[in-house]
């Protein structure tokens, strides 16, 4: 189990993180985990619209990350909904197309970029769309400090990145620890979705595929799964790569 070593001894303006080095979870499975660096940007500035937007919609329809487990029937306003993560968010492109197709699932989008998520929030409040909300922090660290054990129906990583010089290859997020951690987050029966458009990282996938005890691997396409598996657009970085006559290949595992 994850020893939590975080606290937030004051609260930083509206979707900031605290500085520096960001504190993490120490697990003590044997698995492997992604490494964080300093999380810095160096386009992290909003547009005033979108400034204006987020300090008003923020507060009710995000958060940052924090050592409190979340109240998901509090935050989405209703009970009983079934609940998915989606990790790497980016600018929501792929989140605000689906929720409105999903209207009976809460979706919660991490992401660690502001400007993305304030994209990603403009397009809530444009559309009307009201089963979404988002938190600013990293998504491992998300799920290990505030998701209980067994309460999500999904979990979502669409084009994460690739870190593709071999001496980063330990900060890509799909590793063994990972697959654990999000393994003992989902309900039985709930289902990880992973794409990538990058060969060598779909290899990495494709050695990590079944290594997981708690994850039983469907590959792709899955046409019985109980989520919504259809991405519906292409996304920004989903573009690039097609542009490049790039693979797209996704995964899918259920909770055993």
């Amino acid at each position: 189990m994850p020893n939590s070593n975080f606290s937030q001894t004051s609260r930083p303006a509206t979707g900031e993180l605290p500085p520096g080095r960001p504190l993490q979870t120490e697990f003590d499975t044997g698995l492997d985990y992604p490494r964080l660096g300093s999380v810095t940007f160096r386009r992290g500035t909003l547009t005033e619209n979108q400034e204006a937007l987020f300090n008003a919609h923020w507060p009710r329809l995000g958060r940052v990350l924090e050592d409190t487990v979340i109240d998901v029937d509090a935050w989405f306003g209703r009970a009983g909904h079934p609940t998915i993560v989606e990790i790497g968010s980016g600018t929501g492109t792929s989140t605000a197309a689906m929720a409105p197709l999903e209207r009976d699932t809460n979706i919660i989008a991490v992401e660690l970029y502001k400007p993305g998520l304030a994209k990603l929030l403009g397009s809530l409040v444009r559309e009307g769309i009201d089963n979404v909300r988002m938190i600013r922090g990293d998504g491992v660290e998300v799920l290990a400090r505030m998701c209980e054990p067994a309460s999500l129906d999904g979990v979502r990583i669409f084009f994460p990145d690739p870190w593709p010089k071999a001496r980063h290859h330990k900060r890509r997020i799909i590793q063994s620890g990972t697959l654990n951690l999000i393994a003992t987050r989902l309900k039985p029966g709930g289902v990880l979705h992973v794409a990538t458009d990058h060969a060598d990282y779909a290899a990495w996938i494709d050695e990590l595929a079944h290594v997981e005890p708690l994850l039983e691997y469907k590959g792709w396409p899955w046409p019985e799964a109980p989520v919504l598996t259809d991405r519906q657009v292409i996304t920004k970085f989903e573009g690039k790569g097609l542009d490049k006559d790039h693979t797209i290949r996704e995964y899918l595992w259920t909770k055993k």
